[in-house]
């Protein structure tokens, strides 16, 4: 993998990763996006529906498909939410909570696999480099340079 680009590694790893958690999650007769947005509510309060998208890092419309799916399946409902009366807050339901800890465990198992084969020390690198892009991004710090992509001079 050294020859190969940043942005590459981690599409292709993501793209695996979330092929594998939608094998796991047809299981349970689900997707990986609806298992991702029932451990992105919070199960006691509920969440109100406008943070969730930004909490997640996904447009409102595919995420209004999703809540809409999920409310249909009666995992999920919503509620007015009590300190902003124009907001709305997901809650999920009995049947929603018993999936959300379907989807916990798989990642949870998924975590534990990577950690049994991989030090602690190369975890901790992984992180840092994980936490260093964000930070560029978010500082909008990622520069042009004039570098060659997998061997080749951008055109």
């Amino acid at each position: 993998m050294k020859d190969i680009t940043i942005d590459y590694a981690l599409r292709a790893t993501w793209q695996a990763v979330a092929r594998m958690y939608n094998e796991e999650a047809k299981k349970f007769g689900s997707t990986m996006a609806v298992g991702f947005t029932l451990l992105s509510i919070d199960p006691k309060t509920g969440t109100p529906s406008t943070s969730l998208g930004p909490k997640m890092g996904m447009e409102a419309t595919s995420l209004s498909r999703i809540l809409k799916r999920m409310e249909e399946q009666g995992l999920i409902e919503r509620k007015p939410n009590p300190k902003d009366g124009r907001g709305v807050l997901i809650h999920l339901t009995d049947f929603g909570l018993e999936k959300r800890t379907d989807s916990k465990n798989v990642v949870l198992r998924f975590n534990e696999s990577v950690r049994s084969k991989v030090s602690q020390d190369k975890l901790d690198g992984f992180f840092e480099v994980m936490d260093s892009i964000n930070e560029m991004i978010a500082e909008k710090n990622v520069q042009n340079t004039d570098k060659t992509i997998n061997g080749h001079k951008p055109e």
